[in-house]
């Protein structure tokens, strides 16, 4: 009997990656793989990359630096690069660091069980098309395996938007929609194996236009679909744009208990210079009417946001406009980065901010985001929530769940397992998480 062959995956960026990982690691579990948790173990490693910063790729070429030693040990030990720096650089991640045996595109890997088989033959393997065939199908899912609670689930994947400081059109390609059905079936499974909320992804995952039975879905109608899958009891979603935010989605959140009420919803920035010259298509002013629509549908909806300071010619009036924006909306969290270029963007090639001012604006923002966040964490003491538990807390008898709003929950003394649902008193509010306590 062949012993088992151990596949190491390092997943870098956002959650879609991490999806990602997952289906890699069931394309190669038909190979004779299993996941190990070292790479000094493994008999492949993939590096499962994210291009949206800068310097990506060098971080990327550091990292399969320290394998060299672990490949002059192990000179079977196949190396590969998978997801965006891999679509991005191509050919040249095997020119800069011979080591690589494979090189896969996010579209692709699919095709890593024949691409395993060229290079264990000796065969140096680069596969960064954008092909026709639909590689969710075309995976074939390994034995129901027990998962936890959440999961995620991609239904839409690549942008149209093209912002001048993103790098997903060219890494991903256009927006395509996974058809409804195929988008149910594997919820279905998730449920079988034990999941109770899922996350749907996507680029501009509320673009999703998926074939349905009598024409194309709405991501709400979608939602609605969803919603009938018995075990399945919380639906959540990411990452949207704001023009795509449509009135069945907003209407959605109103009426369909399954979704929850935590809504990431991208600005960017509160100036309509910068946003224009971001290539977003909205106003600040949209952007904060499209919020009062989201918030009369459902009022205690927790909005959360990205933003980019720093951006080419953005000034200081530019930057207080993001801060009075933020203070209109209140976020309950926030995402913020100081702007880095992004090579082969129309944004790397204009004037840039000097880095100490936007150091400081960066600094200011957070700070703001900060107090908002610690804000409504407060406001939620004395409230009841629901909280899906999902692992043992780090003391003995305490269990660590998500409430509705997204809230990391600590409830102690608790004889719930994980994969439960249970109505919890919020007794304090912590740096980044609450504690609870059950309701009988």
């Amino acid at each position: 009997m062949t012993a088992p062959k151990k596949l190491f995956i390092k997943t870098y960026g956002c959650q879609m990656n991490v999806y990602d990982s997952e289906r890699m690691a069931e394309a190669l579990g038909g190979q004779g793989y299993s996941e190990v948790k070292s790479a000094d173990e493994a008999d492949m490693i993939l590096l499962n990359t994210c291009h949206i910063r800068e310097k990506a790729a060098e971080k990327v070429y550091s990292e399969l630096g320290r394998f060299k030693k672990l490949k002059a040990e192990k000179p079977d030990l196949k190396i590969g690069v998978a997801g965006c720096v891999a679509q991005a650089e191509g050919q040249e991640i095997m020119r800069r660091q011979p080591l690589v045996d494979l090189v896969v595109g996010p579209q692709s890997y699919h095709r890593l069980p024949e691409m395993e088989e060229k290079a264990r033959a000796g065969e140096k393997v680069l596969d960064t098309d954008f092909p026709e065939e639909d590689k969710f199908e075309k995976l074939k899912r390994r034995p129901k395996a027990t998962r936890g609670p959440t999961a995620f689930l991609t239904v839409q994947e690549g942008c149209d938007k093209f912002c001048a400081f993103c790098v997903v059109p060219y890494t991903r390609g256009a927006e395509v929609s996974r058809p409804a059905d195929r988008i149910l079936t594997e919820a279905r499974d998730l449920v079988e194996r034990g999941v109770r909320e899922i996350t749907l992804l996507g680029q501009n995952v509320n673009a999703y236009h998926g074939a349905g039975a009598n024409g194309d879905l709405t991501l709400a109608q979608l939602i609605w679909e969803l919603d009938k899958v018995d075990g399945l009891e919380r639906i959540r979603f990411t990452t949207s744009h704001p023009n795509d935010m449509m009135d069945d989605l907003i209407e959605a959140h109103g009426t369909c208990k399954k979704l929850m009420p935590y809504l990431h919803l991208p600005v960017q920035a509160g100036s309509d210079k910068i946003l224009k010259r971001m290539n977003r298509s909205h106003t600040a002013e949209s952007y904060l009417r499209l919020i009062e629509r989201i918030r009369a549908a459902r009022p205690d909806i927790l909005i959360s946001g990205d933003f980019i300071v720093g951006f080419p010619e953005e000034t200081e009036e530019d930057f207080q406009a993001t801060l009075d924006l933020v203070e209109e909306v209140k976020y309950g969290t926030a995402y913020s980065f100081k702007y880095s270029t992004r090579p082969g963007t129309p944004a790397a090639e204009r004037p840039q901010v000097n880095p100490a001012e936007a150091d400081d604006r960066l600094q200011r923002l957070q700070a703001l985001l900060t107090r908002q966040q610690r804000e409504i964490q407060d406001s939620m003491v004395g409230r009841e929530v629901g909280v899906l538990f999902e692992k043992p807390g780090r003391q003995p008898g305490q269990m660590l769940g998500k409430s509705d709003y997204l809230h990391a929950v600590h409830v102690a003394d608790c004889d719930r397992k994980a994969g439960d649902l249970a109505r919890v008193r919020i007794v304090s509010s912590r740096t980044n998480s609450l504690a609870g306590e059950l309701i009988d």
